[in-house]
């Protein structure tokens, strides 16, 4: 078995709300979320959407609202940091949402991280009446919106003005509780234009792939981060990975047939299949590859099974 390493954190994000009636729905919700708490894990994420994505049953399912239920579980939780992976920049106001994170920041007494990104799913805008313009502007948007968090996240009495937003005098009351305002987390893997806005202005980059595409995305962030001035280790890491928790062998095998079958190979590279006390193998590549935290999207995975992969992965408690 491989050895995990103690410096990695590991996180659990929870993508999947199906099942549940509505009115047990939360409970349902809080009680994945305490159990990673109390094993261990170091981070409890959502996903940022208003329709279930498509590999998880599409807009016919349910779907919470990042914010309100970060806040619900902020109150229940006491150690994990809580965050989204990611908000759409397309979504929220940049100074409303630096609002909404210094709320969360203070509920949880120090615990939230702004996860951001520049959107993707056409079908939610359309659906909901969002603009959805095209990938360059979502960019540039993307670049206002993280210089107004972090400003609003650090200072009170902000002003900026740019091409697609503009605060006066923004005030930002109370503070966050975190020193130095919550850690702002860019999602995506474009080369060109995210990876260099990590390098700029985030603390965290979250990216996807196999271990080899981790590897040379770290490497792309690593040449932006010379070219702009700023140490690479200043920037964590992350990779996150659909988690599928198998009971043996054959069933492992036979969700491999499955996700063949179902995607291309290339949508499925990144993903972790296996028994829990197979992942510390499995994840051990990213590990090496550069991967400072592991966020295990896992939609089908009950308090037991969070718990076995936590005691596979030996974390403290």
């Amino acid at each position: 078995m491989a050895t995990v390493n103690l410096m990695t954190t590991y996180g659990v994000q929870l993508p999947n709300f199906s099942g549940p009636d509505p009115a047990d729905l939360f409970e349902h919700v809080a009680d994945r979320a305490t159990a990673a708490e109390d094993a261990g894990f170091d981070s409890v994420w959502v996903m940022d959407h208003f329709f279930q994505l498509p590999s998880l049953g599409g807009p016919d399912q349910p779907m919470l609202e990042a914010y309100t239920l970060l806040g619900a579980l902020a109150a229940r939780t006491t150690r994990v940091q809580l965050g989204t992976l990611v908000t759409g920049v397309t979504y929220r106001n940049p100074a409303i949402l630096a609002k909404i994170i210094t709320t969360l920041d203070v509920i949880s007494r120090g615990r939230a991280v702004l996860g951001i990104g520049a959107a993707w799913y056409d079908v939610e805008h359309q659906g909901l009446g969002v603009d959805y313009p095209a990938d360059r502007v979502r960019l540039d948007m993307l670049e206002e919106a993280v210089q107004i968090c972090r400003a609003m996240l650090t200072a009170d009495d902000v002003s900026f003005t740019g091409t697609h937003y503009r605060i006066d005098h923004a005030r930002n009351l109370p503070r966050p509780v975190r020193p130095g305002g919550p850690k702002i987390m860019i999602g995506g893997g474009g080369e060109k234009r995210t990876l260099r806005l990590v390098a700029k202005y985030a603390d965290l980059c979250n990216v996807t792939g196999d271990a080899a595409t981790l590897a040379h995305k770290v490497a792309v962030l690593r040449r932006h981060c010379a070219e702009v001035g700023r140490d690479p280790a200043e920037v964590a890491v992350t990779w996150m990975t659909p988690l599928i928790l198998t009971t043996s062998d054959q069933e492992t095998k036979d969700m491999h047939e499955l996700l063949a079958a179902s995607a291309p190979a290339s949508e499925t590279a990144g993903f972790t299949v296996g028994q829990p006390h197979q992942i510390p193998d499995l994840i051990a590549p990213h590990i090496e590859a550069g991967a400072d935290e592991v966020i295990f999207s896992a939609p089908f995975a009950d308090p037991a099974a969070i718990a076995a992969l936590a005691q596979a992965l030996k974390l403290p408690r």
